[in-house]
């Protein structure tokens, strides 16, 4: 693959083609590999009344593709000090609830605690660790796995700050994106308010109403709709576009920045260019951990630490392709639309940010047409 190869030209009418057809306000489409950037798209404009012209600089709000960010950052701090993936949670945190439960088990998903029943406000840390504390697990490890959509965040969060004395935020930004010139922040600086695009939420059918996610979402008191509510706060996009949310530094959802340091950052998590993350990290990341029938996505995932991968048949083929073709690639989307992930095999990765939703539990067909494209 080069500069001029037919993947990548592919990719640029396709990216052209979801501004004439598919909605698109402004969106930006990162492509690395091997240890440099052959693509890097942006186009559009940061709000409908066409104020700001979009760039490849243009911030945005990524949502849930901020958690391989974020595990990243645990994962460090853990190794700094001596613990690793397949460390007891109580190590660190010793009123955690589930005393089994590694470090791999929580950032894969698989600790049972996704959902609240302690009222508690995502603006307030200590908040959320208490009601954690006091949370008896839907399930236990080696029990099935369920996507921990706003827990997370403080999941990670708070071992972060118990090994360190900082947020993850901010010790993601000193130990990992400062150091690699990666313009992605948990936690945004005012300094950078001033580049960051307005959402526009996105819109269902009625048949995706009707389907087994939104089912569960709708209906009162589904441990899916228990977890899309647990903390409470900050769930409408119309606070996304608050600048207190942008300084925020929420890990499970929080993260604002460009495609092109989300696909920099997975050319690092794939071995391709240095960085701070050390091999055990990085294989952290890309390991398969689990994979199955998803308790809150009421459909088939995988994770490994703190990365999603496409779900695999018993002979090994891909149950759908979000990550490409190979097995082995790993990433993240988040809500909306955005997606990254790295594929390890080739050498390659791939991020996408835009700034008009999709109502879709995985990426929708802007970013999947982008993806198809690219492996042809």
């Amino acid at each position: 693959m080069g500069e001029g190869s037919s993947e990548l030209e592919t990719v640029r009418e396709v990216f052209e083609e979801n501004f004439r057809t598919r909605g698109e306000i402004g969106a930006s489409v990162s492509i690395w590999w091997k240890g440099e950037e052959l693509l890097s798209l942006g186009k559009g404009w940061c709000e409908k009344e066409q104020k700001r012209e979009w760039t490849a600089e243009t911030l945005v709000p990524v949502y849930s593709a901020t958690k391989p960010l974020a595990a990243a950052a645990l994962l460090m701090a853990l190794e700094e000090h001596g613990f690793g993936v397949e460390s007891p949670v109580r190590e660190v945190w010793a009123k955690f609830p589930v005393e089994e439960v590694t470090f791999g088990d929580l950032l894969s998903h698989q600790c049972g605690l996704s959902a609240l029943d302690q009222a508690a406000s995502i603006w307030e840390h200590d908040e959320v660790v208490a009601a954690i504390e006091a949370q008896e697990p839907a399930w236990r490890p080696g029990q099935g796995h369920g996507y921990h959509a706003r827990t997370f965040g403080t999941l990670v969060d708070e071992p972060v700050r118990r090994l360190t004395g900082k947020t993850l935020g901010q010790y993601w930004w000193d130990e990992i994106a400062a150091p690699m010139g990666l313009s992605f922040w948990i936690g945004l600086p005012e300094s950078e308010w001033p580049k960051v695009a307005q959402l526009y939420p996105g819109k269902a059918s009625a048949g995706e109403f009707a389907s087994g996610f939104y089912h569960e979402f709708n209906r009162e008191g589904s441990l899916t709709r228990r977890t899309f509510g647990s903390p409470r706060g900050l769930r409408s996009v119309q606070e996304m576009n608050d600048p207190k949310a942008w300084a925020g530094g929420f890990p499970a959802s929080g993260g604002i920045g460009t495609a092109s340091a989300l696909g920099k950052f997975y050319q690092a998590a794939i071995g391709q260019i240095e960085s701070p993350m050390s091999d055990s990290v990085r294989q952290a990341l890309a390991l398969r951990r689990v994979q199955g029938d998803d308790q809150v996505l009421i459909q088939p995932t995988a994770f490994s630490a703190g990365c999603q991968l496409d779900p695999l048949e018993a002979d090994g083929s891909k149950e759908r392709a979000l990550y490409g073709p190979d097995a082995v690639s790993f990433g993240h989307p988040g809500a909306g639309g955005s997606h990254a992930f790295g594929d390890p095999e080739l050498g390659l990765s791939f991020a996408y940010t835009m700034n008009q939703m999709e109502l879709n539990v995985m990426p929708g067909r802007r970013s999947t047409a982008l993806v198809d494209a690219l492996f042809g």
